[in-house]
């Protein structure tokens, strides 16, 4: 990326994390403290529930909006600050299976990134809504490997993007260079909505690792003793 654009994306994340430092996180022993986040109707796989459950009552979503991406699934959900479910969506993700990013990725051409190269990185990410360099509105998940959350891009026929979103397969949601595709109606009716003037949290569940490990959470049934809210870092990456 330009230093130019590194710079002001630096100066919207520290807006972002000085937004969150301002916002009372939950305890966990906390009893007014919201419990469980609310999936509605919606089918979500145990590990999603999991982390959105623990995001809310550990308070590790710092007051703000969070999304889970259920890589495994292909699915995502946008809850609010409270844990109320604002609309789920199936998703495109990276080609590659895996849960890391090479190693300066985001600086390099999309024509010099090999196929097993496109990954989708798990972990949690401080994100906010931005501009892409073609002036289109996106998510920024994980800015130093270049990866977004952004509405889904057809305009190579031959990657079948949008038969793709469709599919019941989640091996057919596989096909990105690592940024997570939405459908344009849900990003402009709930994404961006859910962000607009604040940050949030993106919780990205690995396929490779067991989640307990890559977030280091806890089961809402049963947590840990003593254990207060919130998160002491602001990405995993």
């Amino acid at each position: 990326m330009p230093r130019f654009a590194r710079l002001l994306h630096a100066a919207a994340l520290v807006l972002v994390l000085a937004g969150a430092a301002a916002r009372p996180a939950f305890a966990a022993d906390d009893p007014a403290a919201p419990r469980r986040a609310s999936f509605g109707q919606e089918r979500a796989s145990p590990d999603a529930r999991h982390i959105a459950d623990w995001a809310l009552h550990s308070g590790d979503n710092a007051g703000m909006p969070f999304v889970v991406v259920d890589k495994v699934d292909a699915r995502l959900f946008v809850f609010d600050a409270q844990g109320r479910l604002r609309g789920a969506s199936p998703v495109l993700l990276g080609l590659a299976r895996g849960d890391d990013s090479v190693p300066g990725i985001g600086s390099r051409k999309l024509s010099t990134i090999r196929p097993d190269e496109r990954t989708t990185p798990a972990g949690r990410f401080v994100a906010h809504l931005d501009k892409s360099l073609g002036g289109e509105e996106i998510l920024w998940v994980d800015y130093d490997s270049g990866v977004a959350l952004h509405r889904v891009i057809a305009t190579v026929p031959k990657e079948r993007r949008l038969q793709r979103l469709e599919s019941s397969l989640p091996l057919e949601h596989r096909i990105t260079f690592g940024c997570i595709n939405v459908p344009v109606k849900f990003y402009d009716n709930v994404v961006s909505p859910a962000f607009t003037g604040t940050g949030g949290i993106v919780y990205v569940l690995p396929e490779t690792r067991p989640v307990r490990e890559v977030f280091g959470s806890y089961d809402v049934a049963d947590p840990p003793a003593g254990r207060q809210g919130g998160s002491d870092a602001g990405s995993s990456r």
